[in-house]
């Protein structure tokens, strides 16, 4: 579990701003030290990840939210991307995605997520199963330890 002192890093990778005030309403907490960084499409995402460009301070995610329908390159070619880089593949995804196609879950689990949430349409069952996500990786899940991301 994550120690009270740790400061949880989560990359939300979403291009609806009300899906985002969602999450990040959900993922509110006083247990839990922890960040959120919003990018808006594939390319800033792998940026992002890859610490290049305007994000070449930003912190390695413990947990990464991906939109699987995103502009400029998709969520499936971010994960992609991720799997094959040695530095980013230990990185938990979860996909939370508006489809519930059985091949976007199959492709999604081929690609080594750690889980697959579709979005539920009533906003309501929205909010409460990014709660539980955060529930469970927060505060059950043991979070990769940090020092894998120095190495190659």
């Amino acid at each position: 579990m994550p120690s009270a002192e740790r400061l949880v890093q989560v990359l939300l990778v979403e291009d609806s701003q009300a899906d985002v005030a969602l999450t990040v309403s959900a993922f509110r907490d006083a247990l839990i030290h922890g960040h959120i960084d919003v990018v808006t499409n594939g390319e800033e995402a792998l940026d992002f990840l890859r610490r290049t460009g305007k994000h070449a301070n930003a912190a390695i995610p413990d947990l990464v939210l991906l939109d699987l329908n995103i502009p400029r390159i998709d969520g499936f070619e971010v994960l992609e991307e991720m799997k094959n880089d040695p530095k980013l593949k230990s990185i938990p995804v979860i996909v939370v995605s508006g489809s519930d196609r059985e091949e976007d879950q199959a492709r999604a689990y081929k690609l080594q997520i750690a889980a697959y949430l579709v979005k539920p349409a009533d906003k309501d069952k929205y909010f409460s199963a990014v709660r539980s996500i955060k529930e469970l990786w927060f505060h059950n899940v043991a979070m990769r330890p940090k020092e894998i991301d120095t190495t190659a």
